[in-house]
């Protein structure tokens, strides 16, 4: 039955991947959520149920065995030598477009220099780029697969794909797709670190303690380190001073009256205060959350293109 729960699992999450692509009315999302549900119910499983997923997606598993039986294929002709100069000529002008975030002008030109050489999986590889950056994840992801399709040992494509993936919140199929770019590319630290977030992003969405602000707020609160820091810093006379200040005119003291300026400048002067005292107190701490912000934000940002 394990094989099976697997199987029902991959189909479930085709038909989910299918109502959010835009191209159904409501009544057929409708007859789509059913399907979900009965699916669900007759093999027990739910959209929690990470350990059934696989490493690949139904799709790409489908489209790669139509690969090998050759129902979909390659155009027999090559492009003349005049058609592969032109096409990495436009390449590079959607390089260019994309270097100065015009994307939908890169995507024209990656489409005319596929046009020119469907054989080329940088095409359609930078192509998906091009899309993610415009939020077309649907597409970025076919391109990848296409491109995956062209040449199974490109790992950009790969990665592209597992960007593309956690930006719809596929986290388990994300995971799995920067861990074959890893593979095939060990020491890519782009790689390393997109796979750290998609992780983390996971452990987040399945955790009911995370917050929207990407924290978890119960880990932090009971971090000693961050409690007696927080314990040192109000023991701070001057931090004292200005808190019983703010209190005084939030229940009607002398300043309490004029458009609640005072207690603006208050809550301000009592912010630098308390980060003043923490960096006195814990610099290290500072240091880790700030790194933790920062590897908030995807590496793919400042990627080169082939």
């Amino acid at each position: 039955m394990a094989v099976e729960k697997r199987l029902a699992y991959s189909i479930v999450q085709f038909l989910r991947d299918q109502t959010h692509c835009g191209s159904l009315n409501s009544d057929e999302q409708e007859s789509l959520e059913v399907a979900v549900q009965c699916l669900e119910t007759t093999f027990k499983i739910s959209s929690s149920d990470y350990h059934l997923a696989v490493p690949q997606p139904l799709r790409e598993i489908f489209l790669n065995s139509l690969l090998k039986n050759d129902i979909v294929s390659l155009p027999e002709t090559f492009p003349s030598p005049e058609d592969l100069e032109r096409a990495e000529q436009l390449k590079n002008e959607g390089n260019n477009h994309m270097k100065e975030e015009n994307y939908s002008s890169a995507v024209d030109c990656y489409t005319k220099a596929i046009e020119l050489d469907q054989r080329n999986a940088v095409y359609y590889c930078n192509r998906a780029a091009a899309h993610s950056k415009l939020g077309h994840y649907t597409e970025a992801t076919g391109d990848c697969e296409r491109a995956i399709a062209i040449d199974p040992s490109y790992s950009k494509a790969y990665g592209r794909m597992g960007l593309a993936l956690t930006s719809v919140s596929k986290y388990p199929e994300a995971i799995s797709y920067f861990n074959k770019a890893l593979v095939l590319d060990p020491e890519n630290d782009t790689y390393k670190s997109n796979l750290k977030i998609a992780e983390q992003k996971q452990k987040e969405a399945s955790s009911p303690t995370a917050t929207g602000l990407g924290f978890d707020m119960a880990s932090l609160i009971n971090n000693p380190a961050f409690i007696s820091m927080a314990a040192s810093v109000m023991q701070n006379q001057q931090v004292q001073q200005l808190m019983s200040g703010m209190m005084s005119n939030a229940v009607g003291g002398p300043a309490a009256g004029v458009g609640g300026l005072s207690d603006i400048s208050s809550l301000i002067e009592a912010g630098q205060q308390f980060a003043q005292q923490i960096q006195q107190q814990n610099p290290e701490l500072i240091e880790q959350l700030r790194n933790h912000i920062r590897s908030r934000s995807f590496s793919g940002s400042a990627e080169e293109h082939s």
